[in-house]
Formats: C-alpha cells, structure tokens, sequence
C-alpha cells in the first residue's frame, strides 16, 4: 500500500513487523470520532503523525486532560508534532511532510480547511496519491453543511434516540458516543478501501463519512422497517424490537439476557423454564402471534424467572442451548472469565503515569501483532525527530520552535 512519496519497503527482505508499517498518516483529527479512525490505522502499525497546535496546552479537546484516561485510550500509538497551521511557515513544513505521506485525515468543519489551505484540492496537487479523509458532522455540504457536529445531536437527528429506552419514557441517548465511535470505524474503513485501490490505480481519493451518516447507516433494520415496510419504528425498551422472548429479565438477585425467539431456541427455552406447555398456547405458536401477545408472555416469563439467580439461568439456558447472559456492571465485565480470556486489556507503560489498562482493538489476527504497543504522545513530544527525518537541521528545527511555528 505504501509508497507516498517514501521508499517503500522491500518486502522479499526485510520482514514486515506490522500490517500497515509501510503507511504514513497526517493526523489533523480533533475530539472523538476523527481519532478514533486514525487509532485504528495506528493499532496497525501505520506511522500516525498527530499535528497539533503548539498553542494547546492543559485539557484536551474532549474536556479532560491529556494524562486522563480517555485521552491515553484514544491516542496511543501515535506520534506528536506540534504545528501552527495558521501561520505560512507552519502550513509550508506542513506541504513539506505532504509527500512523505499516504493518508490525510481530517475532521473540522468544511471551510476551516479550505481557510487553512489543508483542503483535498491543495493536498491532492502536492501529493495525488494521498488518501485524504474527512468526517463531518452532516456531511461536507447541504443545508447542515457548515454546522458542527457533536455525537448527541447526531443521535438524536439520526433517530437512534427514538428507539432507544423504554415505551414512553422519551428518548433516551446510547450510553457510549456510538456516533463518534461508528463514523470513526466507518472512515477507517474507507481509507482502507481507498489505500487498496491505489495500488492498482496509483491516485488517491477524498473519502468522506460523518455522523449523521453513520448514525443512519447504524440503524440498519430498525430503518429499514421504514424505508422498505413503512413502519415507524419506537422504543421497546430492553426487549428486542421485533422477537420475543428476547431481552432483559429480572432474576432472584439482577438480570439476566435471555435469547430465546424461534425454532429449537423456542423450544429450548421453554423445556429450560420448565413451561413445555406453553409450546402448544395457541397465542405463542408462531414467532408473530408471540410478539402480538408480548406482554402476557413477558409477564408469565417473569414470574418464573425471577425464582431463581441469574448464573442458574445462565447455566440452564446454556445446557438447552438457549444464549443468555448476565447483565454486568463495568467491573463485573472485566472480572468475568471469558473477558480475561480474551485480553481485552493491554498494558502500556506511560513515562510519567507508569503502567496504564487500556483497551486493545477488538480485532485480532492469528500471529498478528499486538495493538497497543505505545502510551499517547506529550504534546509536540516528536517534532525534533519528525522534522529532523524531513531533511531539517537542528539550527532550522530551533529556529522553528522559538518563533512558535512548533
């Protein structure tokens, strides 16, 4: 893929560490959802230069502070590089790094870039094989065009707010920025897809994604019942929206998330209630005539379940083949078994914070690498080694930093 302007890697000898150490990204993302795309190329082992203005100093973009936890989450792996971009000095390294790189990634609102000049059309003349990504709130232009976008408004513009909670409660936003998180794998994607086709094509392309986008995009079949059956889909709380027995029930001591919704699952759940009877109910016969009578067969479900604790349903349901689960809190989560197993959480030392629990990438490969291999960046942190593998002197790069440029 790589090969921005750089020699690329000769892959008959030299052995390849990471699946995407032979790209370079620009990182001009700020708060969430632009990060967590570039996060993404980075957990790969793409060369991620995060340019940001010398001026920040303190709290992050996200209110917290740069050695919180979010902020480390969200940024590890990662290069820093202090850059005014408002001043012509700043935006000419900044053309200068341009051909060194494979992919642009950017998430202001549309004019700011063109008023900064880092708009495609200027990044593409210097660089026609850079892949150059931008997520928006509403997309690049239209009515919304200009607007900012936050995570909460697009959920809310999206729908999604309106099929979440229960049945008339109002609506109610997902507990994580799923907007932010989805436009950014969304974009990720993109890029992805983008960087592939240079390779036979050997030009870059503008991908664009944003949160109301993704949003929509993420609503899937709740959308659908619109768009193809012409149903408005509502809040059902935690039962799902169209099967049942499906969703959240109360136990002898929490809850418990029972799938149990056709066929042999039916079945299944039915002899693991101890409840056979209720396969022959002519108002349970078929998965329809259940979902109409929802509320009686969730009563009934109820009662019987809430005799005993949630890990004997868990454990019953399992033997009848029925998927269930507990409901856990954040704790439980990371102290139950399976999660362990996993190792979903990767330890990386920080110089000044020692060794921080952070989230690895949901995705693995066999003999792969592992995704979380450095703490996030100090602000500016490799600007010296950045400018200096441009070709600048130490005497330029001194000169830069007390001007402010870096």
């Amino acid at each position: 893929m790589g090969g921005g302007g750089r020699r690329p890697r000769n892959c008959a000898t030299l052995p390849r560490v990471l699946p995407l150490d032979d790209i370079r990204v620009l990182d001009l993302t700020v708060a969430r959802a632009g990060p967590t795309a570039v996060r993404q190329l980075a957990d790969w082992g793409a060369d991620v230069i995060r340019i940001e203005s010398p001026a920040k100093r303190g709290n992050d973009e996200l209110g917290g502070t740069r050695h919180g936890s979010d902020f480390q989450n969200l940024h590890r792996n990662k290069r820093s590089l202090t850059l005014d971009l408002k001043s012509e000095a700043g935006r000419a390294l900044f053309y200068e790094l341009l051909p060194t790189a494979d992919v642009v990634v950017e998430n202001w609102r549309p004019p700011v870039k063109t008023r900064l000049g880092v708009d495609y059309e200027t990044v593409r003349a210097i660089n026609p094989r850079v892949v150059y990504a931008s997520l928006s709130g509403f997309g690049q232009d239209g009515p919304y065009g200009e607007r900012g976008g936050v995570d909460q408004i697009a959920q809310g513009l999206g729908g999604l707010m309106r099929v979440t909670g229960l049945d008339g409660q109002g609506p109610v936003r997902v507990g994580v920025p799923i907007a932010d998180l989805s436009a950014g794998l969304y974009l990720a994607i993109g890029i992805l897809v983008a960087l592939h086709e240079r390779d036979r094509t050997g030009e870059g392309r503008w991908v664009r994604t944003s949160l109301l986008e993704s949003m929509v995009a993420m609503l899937d079949f709740q959308a659908t019942r619109w768009t193809i059956d012409g149903e408005v889909p509502g809040q059902a709380g935690n039962d799902h929206p169209t099967l049942i027995p499906m969703g959240c029930f109360t136990t002898a001591d929490g809850y418990v998330n029972i799938a149990g919704a056709g066929g042999r699952l039916w079945q299944g759940f039915c002899a693991a209630v101890e409840r056979t009877e209720w396969l022959d109910d002519e108002r349970f016969a078929t998965a329809a005539l259940r979902s109409r009578n929802r509320e009686v067969l969730n009563v009934l479900i109820g009662q019987r379940l809430v005799t005993r604790t949630t890990e004997e349903w868990v454990a019953v349901m399992t033997e009848h083949g029925v998927p269930a689960g507990p409901v856990n809190t954040i704790e439980q989560t990371f102290a139950d078994p399976q999660v362990a197993h996993l190792g979903l959480v990767a330890n990386v030392e920080h110089h000044t914070l020692g060794q921080l629990g952070l989230i690895r990438n949901a995705v693995t490969m066999v003999g792969g690498p592992n995704t979380v291999r450095t703490a996030s960046p100090e602000l500016g942190q490799h600007a010296h080694e950045v400018l200096h593998d441009l070709g600048l002197d130490a005497d330029r790069i001194a000169e830069l930093r007390s001007k402010g440029v870096i």
